[in-house]
């Protein structure tokens, strides 16, 4: 018992080291290291998972809003679309079929992540023109870069397609049962022209909000078991406070060049999923 919570609690360091730094949930690395590794039901490590990320978002989150790196307005204009794709998820959850789902969005995982090794000089960086809408709703900000030592102010674009993103990750939780910080990021980056830094950080405060609102569910059905969730919430919330730090001091092209792998593996374990469903 003893060796297998110590397990739980490294593997939970790791998740949230590597949540808080790109910006996604710990799931990618807890619920196949719960299952596989140490044997646990699926829906107890789909309970110790929504913990993962409440805790990667809280030891985040902290950090990046006191640091201004985490765009609020941003982020809470995008929950409006991840909270409806989740309801239209609900919906038509018997109407698609979950195969061709998963094919569907692993092959434009893999092109994203094509299209971001080939622009490594980052479009994300470059100046944009800000977008009406992004005016209008204030979303437009600026973070002090530490290893820059400089004030950086970046402008917003892309509303349209990074809203329907978020409305399509919101549709694969409800559908799949997945977490979207990947989508999240995604979006954030590749359409709305963010630098990396504020995508990952103000995900991690948009994962928070959506695994909080899903927790009681999860706690209700007695998937949250406190012998593996106490651990993985300690564990977590250490990688998560170690993570905030190293972010801080990279470049946006190395946090992009490190998201890249993740996008790639998300692919990967999706078009398995798909062929096997």
């Amino acid at each position: 018992m003893l060796f297998s919570t110590t397990l739980i609690f490294l593997f939970a360091i790791v998740a949230g080291f590597i949540g808080s730094l790109l910006g996604l949930g710990g799931g990618i690395i807890i619920i196949p290291a719960l299952t596989l590794v140490l044997g646990l039901d699926i829906h107890e490590a789909i309970g110790a998972s929504v913990v993962s990320v409440i805790a990667t978002s809280s030891g985040a989150a902290m950090a990046y809003v006191r640091d201004k790196l985490t765009n609020i307005r941003i982020g809470m204009f995008l929950e409006t679309a991840t909270t409806l794709g989740a309801i239209t998820g609900a919906y038509i959850a018997n109407l698609i079929s979950i195969k061709a789902l998963y094919i569907t969005f692993s092959l434009l995982m893999f092109y994203s992540a094509g299209n971001m090794l080939r622009s490594r000089e980052g479009s994300a960086d470059t100046p944009v023109e800000a977008h009406p809408l992004a005016e209008r709703l204030k979303l437009n900000g600026s973070y002090f870069d530490k290893r820059l030592s400089q004030v950086i102010e970046y402008k917003v674009t892309g509303i349209y397609p990074g809203w329907a993103i978020m409305y399509s990750a919101g549709i694969l939780s409800g559908l799949l049962g997945i977490g979207g910080g990947v989508f999240k990021v995604l979006g954030m980056d590749m359409f709305m022209k963010l630098p990396m830094k504020v995508s990952t950080a103000t995900s991690n405060f948009m994962i928070g909000v959506t695994a909080a609102a899903s927790a009681g569910v999860y706690f209700s059905k007695g998937d949250i078991n406190p012998l593996t969730a106490g651990p993985v919430a300690l564990g977590v919330l250490i990688g998560a406070l170690a993570g905030t730090r190293i972010m801080e001091r990279l470049n946006n092209k190395t946090l992009r060049r490190l998201f890249i792998p993740i996008l790639l593996y998300v692919a990967l374990q999706m078009l398995w999923k798909g062929w096997w469903v």
